[in-house]
């Protein structure tokens, strides 16, 4: 790198030297003679001793060619541990904007595999002991979430796939791993994942308290990684990528969480049926060897949380999603557990399932009927009569009602007058009669006293509306015809 400033090559008593050879003789080249140097260098220190410069200023280095691309070549570096070579790193270096010279590019690299071996952290393999740890974490593929755990001194593997990666399914799954390997470990190491993670006090991850008590039920003890610390847990970061590459890229998808975790299992028998390369062993074989010393199963499980909790509401539904979804109508004012299952929601209480609705955009509704023990019916305001007239006419019956709603409807002027003209007619004509004048009078939409007063009149003899039939079809016989020639007159010209 070039510098600004006293010459590089040059002491500071070599420069004294030369400023008082050229003092004594007065020329460069008598001076570069004296001095065992060249007369260039004799007039750059003179030029500089004029300006009044300092001999000792400290230099000023100009940029590289190499510092806009010195993050990228240090991450490459530390990801490959150092494996990664100039000529494979360059294409990549001229895609984020290098221009310098390949040799430059290849010194970079070299300085940033120097700084990375000085700082690089030591490894030591790892022992398991037997029974001892269950590493678990989870990883995502496509749409699916990817729960994966294993034994390390049997390799014995547990793969499983969910939608979510929330507490409640992180301890299902957990429980159900220590059900497939027939015993719980001393300790469950996990990444900090959020899900179990309730805080962290100098650097000393706080568990939750629902996973304190699940760890207590199960009486193993939880442990957490280092963060963003990936290598501190490499045998399940290996599971991980061995099930996205070999189990679910090559399925293509499956319709739902049942057919997937029935693929999962399949998958987990052949593999732990297989020789490990790094113990050497069948981990089926070396399992049940661990099973000896794996702490038994408590003689009770836990009821695991299933999903969200809600408190039905008045109108018999629960909100999920900002939606509302129905349930039987018993159940207004106690608690349910909400749950998304592959496009459906499912509704439990207790252990039973007592509500399963398609899932809906929010501010939507989805009502089953039987929650209300049936279909709703049309909405209607109850007559309430409010004086003796009214109080009168409605003791007819539903023919009453049946004819004092239309006649509102219609707009009748002066209808209490009306109706308590109809009521005096009961006395003239009896009840019978005036309850179906009243209800031919609602057919034909004749909603006066007078109207009413005319039907009654009229008596019994006049036709009975009645709905329209279906056609009337008769089979008529056939009968000889003639045609108009016979009919024709004869001897007209």
């Amino acid at each position: 790198t070039r510098t600004q400033g006293a010459h590089p090559l040059k002491s500071a008593r070599e420069r004294m030297d030369i400023v008082a050879a050229y003092e004594q003789v007065g020329t460069y080249r008598g001076a570069a003679a004296l001095c065992g140097t060249t007369h260039k260098t004799v007039k750059r220190v003179i030029e500089r001793r004029r300006a009044g410069e300092e001999f000792d200023a400290p230099r000023r280095h100009l940029p590289k060619n190499t510092d806009a691309v010195a993050s990228l070549i240090a991450e490459k570096v530390r990801v490959t541990d150092g494996r990664i070579s100039a000529k494979r790193l360059l294409p990549l270096a001229r895609t984020a904007g290098y221009v310098g010279s390949a040799r430059n590019f290849r010194r970079a690299v070299a300085e940033a595999k120097r700084a990375w071996r000085r700082r690089r952290r030591t490894y030591r393999p790892w022992q398991p002991t037997p029974g001892e740890h269950l590493v678990v974490d989870w990883t995502t593929e496509g749409d699916w979430q990817l729960f994966c755990a294993v034994l390390p001194w049997s390799r014995w593997r547990f793969v499983r796939l969910a939608r979510d990666q929330k507490a409640s399914t992180t301890m299902r799954l957990l429980a159900e791993c220590f059900e497939e390997a027939g015993g719980v470990p001393h300790v469950v190491l996990a990444d900090r994942m959020g899900c179990l993670r309730g805080g962290v006090v100098a650097n000393v991850v706080v568990p939750t308290p629902d996973y304190v008590r699940f760890a207590t039920h199960y009486g193993f003890r939880p442990d957490f990684c280092e963060a963003a610390d990936p290598e501190s847990k490499g045998v399940v970061e290996a599971l991980c990528r061995y099930a996205q590459v070999d189990l679910v890229v090559p399925a293509e998808g499956w319709s739902d969480e049942a057919e997937a975790n029935a693929a999962a299992r399949d998958w987990c028998d052949e593999v732990n049926a297989q020789l490990h390369s790094e113990i050497a062993a069948v981990p089926n074989d070396r399992i049940a060897e661990e099973r000896q010393v794996l702490r038994p199963l408590p003689s009770l499980r836990p009821v695991l949380f299933r999903g969200e909790t809600r408190k039905v509401d008045k109108l018999a539904t629960v909100r999920f999603g900002s939606a509302r979804y129905s349930v039987p109508k018993e159940l207004v004012g106690r608690s349910v557990e909400v749950l998304a299952v592959d496009g459906e929601i499912h509704v439990h209480h207790g252990h039973e399932l007592v509500a399963a609705h398609p899932l809906v955009a929010p501010g939507e509704c989805s009502i089953v009927d039987e929650h209300y023990g049936g279909p709703r019916r049309a909405p209607a305001r109850a007559v309430r009569p409010r004086s003796g007239a009214e109080r009168a006419f409605l003791a007819l019956g539903s023919a009453a009602e049946a004819f004092l709603r239309p006649a509102a409807a219609a707009g009748t002027s002066k209808l209490g007058s009306e109706l308590a003209q109809i009521t005096a007619l009961e006395a003239a004509w009896g009840r019978e009669a005036l309850v179906a004048a009243l209800e031919r009078a609602a057919a034909f939409r004749r909603f006066r006293a007078a109207d009413v007063r005319s039907i009654l009149e009229a008596g019994p003899g006049v036709p009975t509306v009645v709905e329209e039939g279906e056609a009337l079809v008769v089979d008529l016989p056939a009968v000889p015809v003639r045609s108009l020639e016979d009919y024709r007159l004869q001897g007209l010209g």
